[in-house]
């Protein structure tokens, strides 16, 4: 069976280290802050979460730019000129022009590479959404499926990968065009904190609000025990906006209430972060539906 490479963005957010522990082949995008464009490598080598997280709460914002078609092709062409074949796996069409990108790259080096596939999956998810997504298909490589039974598994199983999350400063959702600007504010005064999931169609969609922090967290811990599907063969995936401790008081929450095979975290990376600013707490797993 002809060997190949499953690529993705740095929209994973996925650690450095299980990214190569998984063969995986990262493109990243990038983010300004200040004047000053950051390449959003996994590894943080040019701005790692903790100074940007800092950034923001220093009252600086972040713009963020999608990757071109030439980068795409750059990271393509020598993996087809290998022998290898490719299945890239992108953040959601909704939220970014990264993977409408990613396509014309694609027709273009199969042109050039008739004998090659290409498969090209738009997860319509975002963060470690993609991250699980991402880590699921590199898991079924590694038992030995073929490209097109992964890219099958792929489709097969995005609509079923839950996102649900909440924010700390509803500003960042306002400068977004989320909410209203009169939302952030009476939000802000009375502690009212949204609950978000990512829909079928991989746009962020205000579900409901709570009162507190607390019971924001709280109720993430709900929906992924009123969903989940078979939660004890599942590792949950857990990403947070600098705010590890409550990170993992979610992720004790999670383990008790649905005794999970395992519990992932990891941070929220500058390009999403800078949408959705420090504080943000997010929890995704595989139900029956989004």
């Amino acid at each position: 069976m002809k060997d190949f490479v499953i690529i993705t963005d740095s929209c994973c957010d996925l650690p450095a280290g299980l990214a190569d522990e998984l063969g995986l082949v990262v493109i990243p995008l990038s983010v300004m802050i200040d004047g000053k464009q950051y390449t959003n490598y996994l590894d943080g080598r040019e701005i790692s979460a903790a100074k940007f997280y800092s950034l923001l709460r220093d009252g600086k914002s972040g713009t963020t730019s999608a990757v071109n078609i030439s980068d795409f092709s750059s990271v393509m062409e020598p993996i087809l000129q290998s022998g290898r074949d490719i299945l890239y796996l992108g953040f959601s069409s909704a939220l970014s022009a990264t993977f409408s990108a990613s396509t014309i790259a694609a027709e273009e080096l199969k042109t050039a590479y008739p004998d090659s596939r290409i498969y090209t999956v738009d997860t319509l998810c975002a963060s470690l959404g993609q991250g699980l997504l991402v880590y699921l298909a590199a898991m079924q490589k590694k038992s030995g499926k073929s490209i097109e039974q992964i890219y099958d598994f792929a489709q097969e199983t995005k609509l079923r990968l839950c996102h649900w999350f909440t924010v700390e400063d509803l500003h960042h959702l306002k400068r977004g065009g989320r909410i209203s600007s009169a939302t952030a504010f009476v939000g802000t005064v009375l502690q009212i904190k949204p609950i978000l999931h990512v829909d079928d169609a991989g746009y962020l969609k205000n579900v409901e609000k709570v009162r507190g922090r607390k019971a924001s967290i709280k109720r993430l811990a709900q929906f992924a025990e009123e969903s989940a599907v078979e939660p004890r063969e599942q590792t949950v995936f857990i990403s947070h906006g600098d705010c590890l401790e409550e990170a993992e008081y979610l992720a004790a929450m999670i383990r008790e209430r649905l005794n999970v095979k395992d519990v992932f975290i990891n941070h929220v990376g500058p390009v999403i972060g800078a949408h959705s600013g420090p504080g943000t707490l997010a929890v995704f797993f595989i139900g029956k539906s989004r």
